[in-house]
C-alpha cells in the first residue's frame, strides 16, 4: 500500500511540472496577451506623435533660379536638408528662367522663384493657372565700365553695351531707361546680348568696355578686375524717371491647382521663405556659404559680398500687389510682349497677408 501511494504522489508531481513548463513556453503561433502585445507595438512601430508629424509634412516641388532670384532661398534649403522645414521640398535648380517656366507650365514644379515679367507671361500663357505668391528681389542691375566716360544714361549714346537677359526683365528695364532718357535703343546705342558666364569672363578680362549685369555677376567682375567700376545703378535710374513704381526683378509663383489643394502647405512655405530671406540679409557670410553649397552662386566669397547689393525683399498680399502693379504698367506701355501681352488680372494675386 505504501508503494502504491508513493507511486501516485510521484506521478502527480511529474504532471504538475510538465503543466508548468507548457504555461511558460507559449507557442509562437499563439496570440500574445494584451500586456505583451503593447510591449511589442511600442518597440516595433513609431509612437503616435512621430507618425503624425511625418504625415503632416506636405511635399512641394520647388524651382529655384541661380543668381539673385534664388539667393533668398538658401537658408530654406539648409532647413530642408536637415529635415527641420515645415514642408518637404524637392528642389529643381536652373540656370535659365525658361527651364523653370516649362516645368511649372507642365505641372512638374509646384512653386518657383522666377523673374517678375516671366511670371506675368506665364500667367497669360496658362490662362490664369499660375498665381503670384510673393516678391523676393528688387533692382539688381548695374552698368559697368572699364573706363571713365559714363556718368549718366545720356553718356551711353553711340556706345556698344553688352548685356544679359534678352527677352526678360534686364532687356526691358534697359530699354525703358534708355527711352525715358531720350535714347532710342535701336538707333542710339548698340546692344549685344550674351549669356552671363561669357559676359562675366569677357568683362573681367578687359575684352568688353561697357556692360549691363546683375549682382552677383557684378561682384565677380569687380573682384577679378579692379579697373572696372559701377557706372550706373539702374534701380536709381529707374526711380529718376518713374517715382510712382518700383523696380521689382524677382518673385515666387504657384500653380493654381496646387494652391487650391494645399493652402496650408503654401501658407507654411511663405512663413519659412520669409524667414529664409531675412536670415540671408542678416547673415551674409553664412548665407554666402550656403549659396555655394547649393550651387546658387559659384563662390561663397562672391555671394557674401553680393548679398547687400541684391536688394532682397519679401512682400505678399496687398503690399506685393501695390509694388508690382505699377511695374507691370510701365513694362506694358514700353512693350506689351514684355509681360505676355497684357497686364495680369485680379486673379493673378494671392491674398496671404
Amino acid at each position: 500500500m505504501k508503494k502504491i501511494i508513493s507511486f501516485v504522489i510521484a506521478v502527480m508531481m511529474l504532471l504538475a511540472v510538465v503543466s508548468g513548463c507548457k504555461k511558460e513556453q507559449t507557442p509562437s503561433s499563439a496570440v500574445p496577451s494584451k500586456e505583451s502585445s503593447s510591449v511589442v507595438s511600442s518597440s516595433q512601430v513609431p509612437s503616435e506623435p512621430v507618425s503624425s508629424e511625418i504625415a503632416e509634412k506636405a511635399h512641394i516641388r520647388f524651382g529655384i533660379l541661380k543668381g539673385p532670384t534664388g539667393i533668398g532661398a538658401s537658408y530654406l534649403l539648409k532647413k530642408n536638408e536637415e529635415g527641420t522645414s515645415l514642408n518637404e521640398y524637392e528642389v529643381s535648380l536652373a540656370a535659365e528662367a525658361t527651364d523653370l517656366v516649362s516645368q511649372v507650365a507642365a505641372g512638374k514644379v509646384d512653386i518657383s522663384a522666377i523673374p517678375t515679367n516671366v511670371a506675368s507671361s506665364l500667367y497669360n500663357k496658362t490662362e490664369g493657372e499660375v498665381k503670384i505668391l510673393a516678391l523676393n528681389t528688387a533692382g539688381v542691375l548695374y552698368i559697368l565700365e572699364n573706363g571713365d566716360t559714363v556718368k549718366s544714361v545720356s553718356d551711353l549714346k553711340g556706345k556698344k553695351i553688352y548685356a544679359v537677359g534678352q527677352g526678360s526683365n534686364p532687356e526691358y528695364v534697359l530699354n525703358y531707361i534708355l527711352t525715358e532718357n531720350g535714347l532710342d535703343p535701336a538707333k542710339d546705342v548698340e546692344i549685344e546680348f550674351l549669356d552671363s558666364a561669357e559676359l562675366v569672363t569677357k568683362m573681367a578680362a578687359g575684352d568688353v568696355k561697357i556692360c549691363m549685369l546683375p549682382v552677383p555677376a557684378v561682384t565677380t567682375v569687380l573682384i577679378k578686375n579692379q579697373d572696372v567700376k559701377i557706372a550706373l545703378n539702374l534701380t536709381e535710374e529707374w526711380s529718376k524717371v518713374n517715382s510712382d513704381s518700383k523696380l521689382i526683378m524677382g518673385c515666387v509663383v504657384v500653380r493654381k491647382e496646387f494652391l487650391e489643394q494645399n493652402p496650408k502647405a503654401v501658407e507654411d512655405f511663405l512663413k519659412e521663405y520669409e524667414e529664409s530671406i531675412n536670415y540671408v540679409k542678416d547673415n551674409p557670410k553664412e548665407a554666402g556659404e550656403l549659396c555655394e553649397k547649393y550651387e546658387i552662386v559659384p563662390a561663397a566669397a562672391v555671394a557674401t559680398k553680393a548679398i547687400p547689393d541684391c536688394n532682397l525683399i519679401f512682400a505678399k498680399g496687398d503690399e506685393m500687389k501695390e509694388f508690382i502693379e505699377g511695374y507691370y504698367e510701365v513694362l506694358f506701355k514700353a512693350d506689351p510682349k514684355s509681360i505676355g501681352g497684357k497686364i495680369p488680372g485680379e486673379d493673378f494675386y494671392t491674398t496671404f497677408q
